[in-house]
């Protein structure tokens, strides 16, 4: 244990000791609400506005709430996994400067060492999602406030969770990674893809059938429907208290992936959770599995 907490802490030092890994990763966030703020919200504001019945008006202060939770869970959603790519590298930079040969080399066993690369990119990773988190909560304030506790502390929730997979997929992409190209090209891929694949972007609901269920094997796409259902859920509330028929509200939450469905059967929130951490937990797992095998090999 004490060798673990000190290969954590050493992890987390030399995160923060790289200044242009550690800004990066903090300013990605920030960007992309900008950009989402910029572009995506118009976009998911005509959709809402269509999706509206005939002769049937909601305040504006309601629709840019819905705009703007959708906004937030699609930047948390995203955020969450493509910045612990970023702040996993080192795992890979220390292949490059020879630093993982030299632990090799000690009695430490490399699981021990793999799962202390997961926990410290964990916690760093948490530091810059939750900045996230709160730079969506004042723009959610600002474009209108519905969350109560309950929401506001699911979110935490869902944020932490969203983490835990994010580091989990990162790490075990990283370990076959052992050049600053390959990590860079992996990086832009998972940063310009993987909005798309998860329902951020654009939700799959407005994908074709085919590509509908393909994407229901993902577990992002239901990580990314658990955070959003968090961030709406006050939104739905006063839909309700202003009168909105419930036919409407469920149409509002299948357009935009509140609602999922895998082949045609409504997945529940419950469902979506133990997908989700089942996932993780698959996924550390196999990175544990993939470095004690790889010793063997070695």
């Amino acid at each position: 244990m004490k060798t673990f907490l000190a290969l954590t802490k050493r992890n987390i030092k030399m995160f923060f000791k790289d200044k242009g890994m550690f800004f990066t990763s903090l300013i990605t966030p920030v960007i992309l609400l900008v950009l989402y703020a910029t572009f995506l919200a118009s976009v998911y504001h005509d959709s809402f506005v269509s999706s509206m019945p005939d002769g049937f008006s909601v305040p504006d202060k309601l629709i840019n709430a819905t705009v703007g939770g959708e906004l937030i869970s699609s930047l948390l959603a995203v955020s969450c996994v493509t910045v612990a790519f970023c702040s996993n590298l080192l795992m890979v930079q220390d292949k490059i400067s020879g630093a993982r040969k030299d632990m090799l080399i000690t009695p430490v066993k490399k699981p021990t060492i793999a799962i202390s690369y997961y926990v410290a990119s964990l916690l760093t990773t948490l530091i810059i999602s939750y900045t996230a988190m709160a730079a969506g909560f004042i723009y959610l304030a600002i474009r209108g406030w519905y969350l109560s506790f309950t929401d506001v502390i699911l979110v935490i929730v869902d944020v932490f969770l969203l983490t835990m997979f994010g580091v989990a997929i990162s790490s075990v992409v990283n370990v076959f990674l052992s050049t600053q190209g390959q990590a860079s090209a992996v990086g832009t891929i998972v940063s310009a893809g993987y909005g798309f694949i998860c329902g951020a972007y654009m939700p799959i609901s407005n994908f074709g059938e085919g590509l509908r269920n393909v994407l229901s094997f993902l577990p992002g796409t239901y990580a990314t429907s658990i955070i959003r259902n968090h961030c709406l859920n006050g939104v739905y509330n006063e839909m309700s208290e202003v009168g909105m028929p419930s036919e409407v509200i469920e149409n509002i939450k299948s357009s935009i992936d509140c609602n999922l469905y895998f082949f045609g059967n409504k997945v529940e929130i419950g469902t979506m959770y133990v997908i989700l951490i089942s996932s993780i937990i698959l996924l550390i797992g196999a990175f544990v599995l993939i470095n004690a095998l790889w010793k063997k090999k070695n």
